[in-house]
Parts: C-alpha cells; sequence; structure tokens
C-alpha cells in the first residue's frame, strides 16, 4: 500500500502540472491571438484613417486645381472680354468717323456738282465770247495787214528775229557778269568754307610704321624667345604672321609685318610672354589665339567709337567691323580710321554752308576709304571695292556714288563726292599728316620737274612747300600768255596721270618780259 502511494503521489503531480501547462498554454495563444487581432484591427483602422486622410486631401488638391483653373479661365475670358468690348469701342467710333466723313464728303459732292454746273453755264458764255473775239481779232488782223502791206507769218518771223538778236546780246552780257562773279567770290567762299571747318575741327596725327619694337627687361631674354634650335621664334612667326628681328640693339625685338593687325597680334603676344616668363611653342600658340580674339573685339569697339562719335543713325555691324579693322590700317604712315574720322567731321562742318545734308556728308566721308580695309584681300582699287561693300549693306546711292567717285575713278553723280573729295585732300595734304621715306621725297621732286623741264619753252622748274607746288619759268618770247595758260593746263593733267601724291600740286606758270637798258 505505501509503494502504491509513493506511485501515485508522483503520478498525479505530474499530471496536475501537466493540465497546468496544457490549459496555461491553451490561455496564453489564446491572449496572444486576441492581442494580434487587436493589432491587426487598429492596424486596418490607422490604415483606413490615413486612407480617408489620402482621399480627403486629394478631393481638397483637386477641387484647389479646379478652382485656380476656373478662376485662370475666368481671367482670360475677362480679358478677351475687355479686348473684344475695346475692338467693339474702337469700331464704333470709326464707324463714327466714317459716317461722319461720308456725311461730309456727300456735302462736298453736291457742292461740287453746283460748281460744276456753274462751271458748265460759264464755259458756255467763255466760249461765246471767244468766238467773238476770234471774230473781231480776225478782222482786225485783216485791217493790219492790209495797212503795213505784211501778213501775220511775215510780221511774226520779223519780230522774232529781232527779238532773237536782242537776247542773244543780252544773254551773253549776263553769262559774262555772272562768270565774272563766279570767279571773283568762289576762290574767297571756298576758302572761308575750308578754313571755318579746319578751325572748328583741329586733331592730332600720329604716324605709324611698319615695325615696332618690343622691350625686353634683360638681354638674356632674347635666348628664350629664341629657344631651343630657334624652335620658340619660329613658332611665334607661324602662329602670327610676322617676322620677328633680334639684332645687336640692347634689350628690344622688332616685329615686322606689312598687315598691322598680325602686327598687334604679334607685339601683345610678345609682351605677355615676356611678363610672363614662360615661353614654349604651345604657350605660344594659345597665347596669340586669346590674343588674336581680343583684338577682333578692340576692332568692333573702334568701330563703335568711330560712329558713336560722329552720332550717325544706325550702321550695319558689317560695316562697323570693317571701320574698326582701319584702326590698324595705314596710308602714307597715316591711320586711315582717325582720317576717315576727320574727314567726316570736316565734310559734315562743310556741308550745310553749301547747302547739303550733314549727315549723309559725314557717313560718306567716313566710308570713303572703307576699302582698304579689304583691299589686300579683294581685287580692286579701294574706292570700288569700297562702294560695293556699301551696296551690299543697303546705303543710299548717293553715299555709293561719293565714295566711288571722290578719287575721280568714276563720274560723281551728286555735290557729295566733291564735298567728300576736298574733305580727304584737306586731312591728307595738312602738314604732319602724312610721312614718306627721304628717298621716295626726293623721287617725287625730281619727277615734278623733269616733268616740267620736258616742255618746250621752259627755262627752269622748281618744285616748293614740300611738293604741294610746282612753279615753271617759260622763255617770254617762246610762249605767249594763252601759251603759258595752255602749259599750266597741260602740266596739271600730265601730273595726274604720271604720278602718285596725296592731296593736290599746285602748278604756277611765271612769264615775265624783262626790258633792260644802260645809261652811259
Amino acid at each position: 500500500m505505501t509503494v502504491f502511494w509513493e506511485w501515485l503521489w508522483p503520478t498525479l503531480t505530474a499530471a496536475g502540472f501537466a493540465l497546468i501547462g496544457f490549459f496555461g498554454h491553451a490561455l496564453f495563444v489564446r491572449v496572444r491571438d486576441a492581442a494580434a487581432n487587436r493589432a491587426a484591427r487598429d492596424i486596418l483602422g490607422e490604415a483606413r484613417r490615413d486612407a480617408e486622410v489620402l482621399r480627403k486631401e486629394a478631393q481638397l488638391a483637386t477641387r484647389d486645381e479646379l478652382m485656380r483653373t476656373r478662376e485662370k479661365a475666368e481671367s482670360e475670358l475677362q480679358q478677351r472680354q475687355m479686348v473684344l468690348s475695346t475692338a467693339a469701342d474702337r469700331l464704333s467710333r470709326q464707324d463714327e468717323r466714317l459716317e461722319r466723313e461720308e456725311h461730309r464728303l456727300d456735302e462736298r459732292a453736291q457742292a461740287l456738282d453746283g460748281r460744276a454746273q456753274h462751271l458748265e453755264t460759264d464755259r458756255a458764255a467763255l466760249q461765246a465770247e471767244r468766238a467773238q473775239l476770234d471774230q473781231l481779232a480776225a478782222e482786225a488782223r485783216g485791217r493790219l495787214e492790209a495797212m503795213a502791206h505784211l501778213t501775220a507769218a511775215q510780221a511774226r518771223e520779223e519780230l522774232l528775229a529781232r527779238l532773237a538778236g536782242e537776247l542773244e546780246a543780252e544773254c551773253a552780257g549776263l553769262i559774262r557778269k555772272a562768270q565774272e562773279d563766279a570767279r571773283a567770290t568762289a576762290e574767297a567762299q571756298a576758302r572761308a568754307i575750308i578754313t571755318t571747318a579746319i578751325q572748328r575741327h583741329a586733331a592730332d596725327q600720329v604716324s605709324d610704321v611698319t615695325t615696332v619694337p618690343v622691350h625686353l627687361p634683360d638681354e638674356s631674354m632674347k635666348g628664350r624667345i629664341i629657344g631651343r634650335e630657334g624652335r620658340n621664334i619660329r613658332a611665334i612667326e607661324m602662329a602670327t604672321g610676322v617676322t620677328v628681328i633680334i639684332d645687336d640693339s640692347p634689350e628690344v625685338v622688332v616685329l615686322s609685318s606689312f598687315d598691322p593687325i598680325r602686327r598687334e597680334i604679334a607685339k601683345t603676344t610678345l609682351e605677355r610672354l615676356v611678363a610672363d616668363g614662360r615661353i614654349n611653342p604651345a604657350l605660344i600658340e594659345e597665347t596669340a589665339d586669346r590674343v588674336a580674339a581680343e583684338i577682333d573685339d578692340l576692332i568692333f569697339k573702334a568701330g563703335e567709337e568711330a560712329v558713336e562719335s560722329l552720332r550717325l543713325a544706325r550702321v550695319p555691324l558689317e560695316l562697323v567691323r570693317l571701320l574698326g579693322r582701319l584702326k590698324f590700317r595705314t596710308s602714307y604712315s597715316q591711320n586711315v580710321l582717325r582720317h576717315s574720322v576727320e574727314a567726316a567731321r570736316l565734310a559734315g562742318l562743310m556741308a550745310p554752308e553749301i547747302g547739303l545734308d550733314p549727315e549723309t556728308a559725314k557717313r560718306a566721308a567716313l566710308f570713303h576709304d572703307l576699302g582698304k580695309a579689304v583691299d589686300h584681300e579683294v581685287e580692286g582699287r579701294h574706292a570700288e571695292i569700297g562702294a560695293d561693300l556699301l551696296r551690299k549693306a543697303g546705303e543710299s546711292e548717293i553715299v555709293v556714288n561719293a565714295v566711288r567717285a571722290h578719287h575721280s575713278e568714276a563720274p560723281a553723280g551728286s555735290a557729295y563726292a566733291a564735298l567728300v573729295a576736298a574733305a580727304d585732300a584737306i586731312t591728307a595734304a595738312r602738314p604732319g599728316a602724312r610721312a614718306e621715306t627721304t628717298d621716295l621725297f626726293l623721287h617725287r621732286m625730281e619727277n615734278l620737274e623733269a616733268l616740267a623741264k620736258a616742255e618746250v619753252g621752259v627755262v627752269r622748274s622748281l618744285a616748293m612747300q614740300a611738293g604741294r607746288e610746282l612753279r615753271v619759268f617759260v622763255e617770254p618770247t617762246a610762249i605767249d600768255d594763252p601759251g603759258a595758260i595752255q602749259l599750266a593746263r597741260r602740266l596739271s593733267q600730265r601730273i595726274e596721270q604720271a604720278l602718285n601724291y596725296p592731296g593736290q600740286i599746285k602748278v604756277t606758270v611765271v612769264r615775265e618780259t624783262r626790258c633792260v637798258e644802260y645809261a652811259r
């Protein structure tokens, strides 16, 4: 029995614990499932609430967008209604004006009809009176012919012949007087106009040459410019197109080129390389390209400044750029852009004095040497090239003709051509404006004197005033006064054909008779 109880108690105890574990586990699972269900319901409720919030927000956003669209449409509709209302008002006013104009035209038409009726009545009366006058005139003419024993045709011919003689004599006298007055006043007026223009505009001139020096900080820099086996100097010449001259001159390198733009690019490039201290072919090419772009900007800016300084109306951009290129162009060592601006100002000052438009005169004078900007690229004379460029750019025919004819290479179509030629000659011929080498100067002087000495009857010829005047002394017994006039004209024509010179040359023929006697 004791053994039974010893075996039963542990068994009952184990079974009790097993039942307690089973029911505890079941309770735990049920509690966990209940908690999971509550969490799921909470998540689902929160998701539904979020979805509801999103739905409401979407509805509000859609409503706002619809409101904005409606407001925008209503605003556009109001604007269109305002435009249509304004247009309707304008059309209404136009209709009223048209009605008033139509009413006024009807009144004028009625008035004109009344006048036409009066004129028709007056015309009939005049025709009747004219017929009566013609009859009376015929009767009077018949009586006069009978009294004078001449027909009307014979009397008319005699009267016309007498009047023709009188008018011919009177016209000859008037022409002679007009010529004398013109000779007496034309030179003085021209001198006064030109003097006034020159006094009102005085500009300095700076001569340019075909070589430019570049100063170095020390003599050792020449070796760096030359480079190993001369590769740097070859790179500079290839990149810029100029000739680099390195001689015994201390701390100076000379750049030579007949193209002033290339010369300026080379000068700026070399100065920057010297300032930087690094000189190699790659850097030389890079610096030259950068300087070339800067020079292009400088060219355009120079053209703009020239146009703005003269206060001209709209000038096409291609002409502005070509004007800027003249900043680096020289003629007889005279800067062409400064020469063109000065000529434009002189032409603008002289134009009002002779009744011409100053604006047109300034445009023609400013563009008169435009062809020199591309004369090394295009064949032909610079006046023809410039005129063609201006015509392509849409300039007026007056300006085109003035540019084409300013060197008398084409017929002058207006007074502007003569005005531009005068302004060009003034700026080119005044002292200091242009420079020549001594050899060219002496050669021109010798040619001037030789042309005069080749004429028959010339005793001596002198080139004076730096070649601006040629005085010719003739034998008075070999050449008379009319012959002296013809000689001066012939020499001026030969000089124009044979020589190249800036400005004008005055030819003076001197003929004098000296009578010498001795008292003993």
